[in-house]
């Protein structure tokens, strides 16, 4: 299981997580296990979610990302 943390610009409000927390739920493959302000930590199995995804559906939900980075 790789668990990545997202790095994101914009978000203010629980309706920002709201909407981070929907679109990232509707990646496939895709287990997210907390959002907050600015942030977002999510898992996935093997090479099922690239970067680019998990970029596009934060940019769907109308917020930045600033980085993709993966846990230790």
């Amino acid at each position: 299981m790789t668990t990545v943390d997202i790095h994101i610009e914009g978000m203010t409000c629980r309706h920002c997580i709201d909407a981070v927390e929907g679109s990232l739920a509707q990646v496939e493959g895709l287990q997210v296990d907390e959002v907050g302000i600015g942030r977002a930590r999510v898992r996935y199995e093997g090479h099922e979610v690239s970067p680019d995804a998990l970029t596009e559906a934060v940019e769907d939900a109308g917020y930045s990302v600033q980085s993709v980075e993966r846990v230790a």
